[in-house]
């Protein structure tokens, strides 16, 4: 096997490492600007974790190799997460963080594909992550690829119509290769995803729309790494769906707390305690 390429089996324990050092990479990046969307950072790091240490094949020294997995984050504004993901799995020097949304940076404050290695997709307008996606899987699939396509996308984005043609047209070509997962925080710019526009029930949505679907607490490492796995060898063809339920700020009990934690301004001094808050909930 060529060992550069990234193909973990990681234990529970060092996934959880991988983990913790997301969110810590976010809140470090988040320090530069002050502010950001640190809270959507801490819920999906347990996810990004498994996908990036535990699921998917890659090259970090070629994130271009023609052999990878996907991972497409349809949710732009999550960028400072997969920035977090993408130094963890080595894509990204670590250095990079300190320059963070600044002038002439490769990590944006939104996801662009242009500018960052690593980044499958520019994530400005919501809603399109999983029709690229369908796209990406139906071009491997043509190639004779075996590769597989992720998608990353939020319960907000829910009220866009593409994505129900996504969902759609994902099941019509029986995209076995497609493993979309959907962030379920319940909160978006405008309030309560749930309130704003309903969604439930997801579980039985996704299946009348022909995917293979499960839902997992999105925060307990081990249940999401079950998830991916039972997602990948799933023998059926059809695309796999993963709805995981988040907390936003996981990890940081007072960003946990705070009411409206959508895009999250931080005091100066409070960017310590975060981290030392996720420090003692790592040695807890």
């Amino acid at each position: 096997m060529d060992t550069s390429i990234i193909e973990a089996r990681d234990d529970l324990a060092k996934l959880a490492d991988h983990a913790y050092r997301i969110r810590r990479y976010a809140l470090l990046m988040g320090e530069v600007q002050g502010q950001g969307y640190v809270g959507q950072a801490l819920d999906i790091a347990d996810v990004l974790a498994v996908a990036y240490c535990h699921a998917m094949t890659y090259r970090p020294e070629d994130p271009d190799w023609e052999g990878r997995d996907r991972f497409l984050l349809s949710n732009g504004h999550y960028a400072i997460a997969l920035y977090a993901a993408l130094i963890e799995g080595g894509i990204i020097a670590e250095e990079e963080l300190e320059t963070y949304g600044s002038d002439d940076s490769r990590l944006p404050m939104s996801g662009m594909a242009s500018y960052t290695p690593g980044m499958e997709m520019s994530g400005g307008s919501l809603g399109q992550g999983l029709t690229i996606a369908v796209g990406h899987c139906l071009g491997l699939k043509h190639k004779g690829s075996d590769a597989f396509v992720y998608t990353l996308f939020s319960d907000g984005e829910l009220d866009e119509g593409a994505i129900w043609e996504g969902l759609m047209s994902a099941a019509h070509w029986k995209l076995d290769n497609l493993i979309a997962i959907v962030d379920v925080n319940n909160q978006q710019a405008d309030g309560p995803s749930s309130q704003i526009m309903a969604f439930e029930p997801l579980v039985e949505k996704m299946e009348a729309f022909g995917w293979f679907t499960q839902r997992v607490d999105g925060n307990d490492i081990e249940a999401v790494a079950n998830a991916f796995d039972a997602a990948r060898n799933h023998p059926e063809p059809q695309p796999r769906m993963i709805i995981a339920d988040t907390r936003m700020g996981c990890g940081v009990p007072f960003l946990e707390a705070r009411e409206k934690n959508h895009f999250i301004r931080v005091d100066e001094h409070e960017w310590q305690l975060a981290l030392e808050a996720l420090e003692a909930g790592r040695k807890a």
